[in-house]
């Protein structure tokens, strides 16, 4: 399945490239990896957002990092890769 990243998400991305963060750029490959397998089960400590955020999903990059993204038909859509939930 296609991963498809909001503009933010690029810019975080971007980011931990540019911090040379190898551990958290490591952890993200292999989030990435498993939600395309497994959207909605697997490593990460997947969970569905409530609220405003209905519909998406989060997975743990760290202790203060997590990836939001949501499933769609065709692919799969990142919006954060950095912080709790802002989106």
């Amino acid at each position: 399945m296609e991963v498809r990243f909001s503009e933010k998400a690029k810019r975080q991305l971007e980011d931990y490239k540019s911090r040379n963060d190898s551990k958290s750029m490591d952890k993200i490959k292999l989030l990435l990896k498993s939600i395309t397998k497994e959207p909605f089960s697997g490593i990460g400590k997947p969970e569905p957002l409530k609220f405003d955020l209905k519909g998406l999903w989060s997975r743990r990059i760290n202790i203060n990092d997590r990836l939001v993204y949501e499933v769609k038909p065709e692919y799969i859509f990142v919006f954060s890769i950095k912080g709790h939930y802002e989106l």
